[in-house]
C-alpha cells in the first residue's frame, strides 16, 4: 500500500469506529464484517497498527479496537505518544494495584508456551497436565519464558487448571526469526514462530537497512507490556523471501542449528588424509578381499555402512561394516567439539546440515566405492531362526565393490530390471541371500512383538529456484528393508555385549508407555470398532502389535496407527540399558551411523578403548561415567530440534506446493478430528484441515470419546478413516497450513 491508500483507509476506519452503533472488535471481527480476502486482513493489521500508533484508536487486553475519544493531546509524535501514555496507564495500574486483593492460589514456577492467539500454557516440570494461561493473565511473558505462576483455587470440571502469569524468571526467546514488514519510518518482525504471537518493532536506525518482505534475525531489547509492543533490533538480514533457500534458511536460524563451521573447526578438518594412511592399519584385521557393498538412496553422499554377507550350511555369516570416524574426529577436538554441539545432521528440503564437515563426511569417512576405508566391524553368525549364535566386533580395514542404491536392488529382486540383473551379475547370489536372511530377521522380531509402523515418508521433488513441484509418498520396500533389519541386528548384538559386560556406554532406549494413555487409547479405537485385548494393567508390544495387525488393509489404518503412535513415549539416548518397548529388544543403541549421529560416533570410541585394553589401564572408565549423562542428554535435545525442523521444513514445502493448486479437487482419508473441524490427508501426504464453520449443511458437534463431528439436525457423521473429496481453499506458506473445503 502507499501512504495516500493508507490514508484513505485509516480515514474510514475512524469513521466506522466513531459510529454510535460501533462495538469494540478484533482483527477477525473487523476482517470478516468487511469481507476481506486474507491479504487484505493483512493490510488491515498495518492500517490499525498505524492508526495506534498515531494514537487514533486503542486496543484492550483482549485484542478489541476502539476510536479514543475526546481530548487527546499528544506528547510526542508517532510511536512516542504511544509510550508515554502506556507509561501513564502502567502508573495507574500499579497505583491501582497496590490495594487491589492479590490473587490467591498455589505458586509454581514452568515454561510457558506461547499460542498464535494470545494465551498460553505452563508447562511444570513433574506435572502431566499443564496450566492454562489466559491471554488477560500472561503479562509479558512469551514463548519459551521460564515463569512463576500462580495457579487458581477453582478448577471447573473437565477444564484444564487456570493460572496467572505474576513474573518472568527468565527469557527464553532472545532473538526471533521473522518477515520484516516497513511502515514509513518504522517496522515489525512478524515471528515465523506462531507461538511468539507479539510483533517487534524496530526503528529505522535498528532496521540494519532491511527490505519490506526481508527474513531477519531480530534481537528483543524490551519485552514490552500488555498494551505496548515488544521492541528489538535487526541482528542478521538473511534475504528476501523470494530468494531461493531463504525460506529454509529461516527455518534453520529458528531454531538455532549451527549453519557453518567455525574457522578452527574447517582447518582441523583440512589437516585430516584423504586416504587410509600406512599407520592406520597396524592391528587392524583386513576384509578387503570380501564382496562388499554399500545400499543408499541415490542422492547420499555420506555412506556410513557397508554390508557382507555368506553362508555355510545353516549359519549366515553377515558383517555390518561402519565407518570408523572416531579415528579422525579425535575426543575434545575442535571437530568434536562442533559434533557435540551439533548432535545430529539435518536433513532438510533443499539442504542438509551435516554433523562433520565435508571433507570429512563425504571424503575420508565416506565407504565409498574402490576405496580402503577403516571400519568398526560387527561380525555375526546367525541361525536359521534368525538368532545371533556368534559374534566379534572388531577394527577393519575394507575396500567396497560396488556402490549401490535402494532401486536397483529392489528391481533386481522383484525381477524388474534385465540391465540391472545384468550390470551387477556377479553380486546376484549375495543380494538374494540378503532378502532370504533379511525375512528370517524380521519374523523373528515379529515373533517377539516389535511394533512396525509402515509410514509412508514424504519425497518432495524441488525445481532448481528452490519450489515445490511435486509432493510424493516414499515407500519402504525390499531393499530398504534389507538395510533396517541388518542395523537393528548389529545395534541390538553391540548393545547386549556392553550392557551384560557393565561397561560405561550410551544406548537408544524407549519406556513403556503411559497407562493412562493406553486406557483413553483402548477406550477411543474400541469406539472406532476395533478388538482390544490387554492381559494385564501394563500393555505390551506383542499386544500393540497385534492392534495394528487387526486393521491392516482397513480405510482407517494409516489414521489408527498413528493414534497409536501418538500414545508411544519418545525414544531417547540413556546411560541405562532399559530396552526399546518398540522393537521389543532388551538391548539396543546406535552403533550404525557415526557420521551423522554423535552417541553412534561416542561409543565407537568406547569400543576402541575396550579392544586396545585403554578402559581399565588408562582410566578411561571413570572418565566415560563423567561425560555420558551429557553427552545423552545433549544427543537428545539436539535429536528433537532435528526432528522438528524437519517437520517445519516439510510442511512450509507441502504448503507452497499446495499453494500452485488452489480451486482443485483431491481426494483424501480424515486424519484427524477435533472440535474445530477435521484434518484430511491426500494420497500424496500433504494434510489440510476442513473447517467446521465451512460445513454448511448443520451445526457440529465434537463427540470427544469417539473423535467425531456430529450433525445436530441432519446426524451426518464425520469420522476417522473415511473418504472425502475436497477443494484446496487456501495454502500459507507462513503458517505452514493448508485449508480445505469438501468439494461438491
Amino acid at each position: 500500500m502507499n501512504r495516500k491508500d493508507i490514508d484513505r483507509r485509516k480515514k474510514f476506519i475512524l469513521e466506522l469506529m466513531g459510529d454510535p452503533v460501533y462495538k469494540p472488535m478484533r482483527l477477525r471481527e473487523l476482517s470478516s464484517l468487511l469481507r476481506l480476502s486474507r491479504e487484505e486482513k493483512r493490510e488491515l493489521f498495518d492500517v490499525l497498527d498505524s492508526l495506534c500508533e498515531d494514537g487514533k484508536i486503542t486496543q484492550d487486553n483482549k485484542g478489541r479496537y476502539s476510536r479514543i475519544t475526546g481530548k487527546w493531546k499528544k506528547k510526542e509524535k508517532h510511536l512516542k505518544g504511544h509510550k508515554e501514555d502506556n507509561r501513564n496507564c502502567k502508573e495507574r495500574r500499579e497505583k491501582e494495584g497496590k490495594d487491589r486483593k492479590k490473587p490467591e492460589g498455589m505458586q509454581a514456577e514452568g515454561i510457558f508456551i506461547g499460542h498464535p492467539k494470545g494465551f498460553g500454557f505452563v508447562e511444570i516440570e513433574g506435572q502431566e497436565e499443564d496450566i492454562f494461561i489466559p491471554e488477560e493473565d500472561t503479562g509479558t511473558a512469551v514463548n519459551q519464558d521460564k515463569v512463576r505462576i500462580i495457579i487458581k483455587d477453582e478448577q471447573r470440571e473437565g477444564k484444564r487448571r487456570e493460572g496467572i502469569v505474576v513474573e518472568v524468571l527468565e527469557r527464553g526467546m532472545e532473538q526471533i526469526v521473522g518477515t520484516y514488514q516497513l511502515n514509513r519510518d518504522f517496522g515489525f518482525v512478524i515471528s515465523d514462530n506462531p507461538k511468539f504471537s507479539k510483533d517487534i518493532y524496530i526503528s529505522r536506525k535498528n532496521s540494519l537497512g532491511a527490505k519490506n518482505g526481508d527474513k531477519v534475525i531480530a534481537v528483543v531489547t524490551d519485552y514490552g507490556s500488555k498494551n505496548r509492543k515488544p521492541e528489538g533490533k535487526i541482528k542478521e538480514n538473511l534475504g528476501n523471501i523470494r530468494t531461493p533457500g531463504t525460506d529454509i534458511l529461516a527455518i534453520v536460524k529458528s531454531f538455532g542449528i549451527p549453519s557453518e563451521f567455525p574457522e578452527k573447526v574447517i582447518k582441523q578438518a583440512q589437516r585430516v588424509p584423504d586416504h587410509v594412511l600406512d599407520a592406520d592399519r597396524d592391528g587392524r584385521l583386513d576384509l578387503t578381499h570380501l564382496q562388499t557393498v554399500t545400499i543408499d538412496g541415490e542422492d547420499a553422499k555420506d555412506l556410513d555402512d557397508a554390508i557382507s554377507l555368506s553362508k555355510e550350511g545353516e549359519i549366515y555369516h553377515l558383517g555390518v561394516h561402519i565407518a570408523d570416524v572416531s579415528n579422525y574426529v579425535q575426543y575434545n577436538s575442535a571437530l568434536d567439539r562442533e559434533a557435540l554441539k551439533r548432535g545430529t545432521s539435518v536433513y532438510l528440503a533443499d539442504r542438509v546440515v551435516p554433523m562433520l564437515p565435508e571433507r570429512l563426511s563425504n571424503g575420508i569417512c565416506s565407504l565409498n566405492q574402490g576405496e580402503d576405508r577403516l571400519a568398526l566391524s560387527c561380525l555375526m553368525d546367525i541361525n536359521a531362526q534368525g538368532k545371533v549364535v556368534a559374534h566379534q566386533i572388531v577394527e577393519t580395514v575394507i575396500n567396497v565393490d560396488e556402490r549401490m542404491c535402494y532401486t536397483d536392488v529392489k528391481n533386481i529382486l522383484e525381477d524388474t530390471d534385465q540391465n540391472a540383473k545384468k550390470r551387477y551379475e556377479k553380486l546376484l547370489p549375495m543380494f538374494f541371500l540378503m532378502k532370504e536372511l533379511s525375512e528370517k530377521l524380521r519374523s523373528s522380531r515379529h515373533h517377539r512383538g516389535s511394533i512396525d509402523f509402515d509410514f509412508p515418508e514424504s519425497k518432495i521433488i524441488l525445481n532448481e529456484a528452490g519450489k515445490a513441484i511435486d509432493v510424493k509418498p516414499y515407500e519402504a520396500n525390499v531393499a530398504t528393508r534389507i538395510i533396517e533389519d541388518f542395523m537393528l541386528m548389529a545395534n541390538e548384538t553391540v548393545a547386549q555385549e556392553y550392557c551384560t559386560e557393565e561397561i560405561p556406554f550410551v544406548y537408544r532406549t524407549h519406556d513403556n508407555p503411559d497407562p493412562e494413555k493406553i486406557e483413553s487409547l483402548l477406550t477411543l479405537l474400541h469406539n472406532q470398532g476395533v478388538k482390544i485385548q490387554k492381559a494385564r494393567e501394563e500393555i505390551t508390544p506383542k499386544e500393540i502389535q497385534n492392534i495394528i495387525e487387526s486393521i491392516e488393509g482397513l480405510p482407517n489404518e494409516p489414521m489408527v496407527s498413528r493414534l497409536v503412535l501418538r500414545s508411544m513415549k519418545q525414544a531417547k539416548y540413556t546411560t541405562e540399558c532399559s530396552g526399546h518397548f518398540g522393537l521389543a529388544a532388551k538391548y539396543y543403541c546406535h552403533f550404525t551411523s557415526p557420521i551423522r549421529r554423535y552417541p553412534d560416533l561416542q561409543i565407537h570410541r568406547i569400543i576402541k578403548d575396550n579392544l586396545r585394553g585403554r578402559l581399565l589401564r588408562e582410566g578411561r572408565t571413570e572418565h566415560y561415567r563423567e561425560i555420558l549423562d551429557e553427552v545423552a542428554r545433549q544427543s537428545s535435545v539436539c535429536e528433537r530440534r532435528a526432528d522438528e525442523a524437519e517437520r517445519e521444513s516439510d510442511k512450509l514445502k507441502k504448503a507452497e506446493y499446495m499453494s500452485y493448486h488452489i480451486g482443485e479437487k483431491f481426494e483424501g482419508i480424515i486424519s484427524g478430528v477435533t472440535g474445530w473441524g477435521f484434518y484430511v490427508e491426500l494420497a500424496n501426504t500433504v494434510e489440510g484441515l476442513v473447517h467446521v464453520n465451512t460445513l454448511r449443511d448443520d451445526y457440529y458437534t465434537f463427540d470427544q470419546e469417539s473423535y467425531e463431528l456430529r450433525g445436530d439436525m441432519t446426524k451426518k457423521v464425520y469420522k476417522l478413516g473415511d473418504k472425502v473429496c475436497v477443494r484446496v481453499e487456501d495454502a500459507d506458506k507462513l503458517l505452514k497450513t493448508v485449508d480445505f473445503v469438501l468439494a461438491d
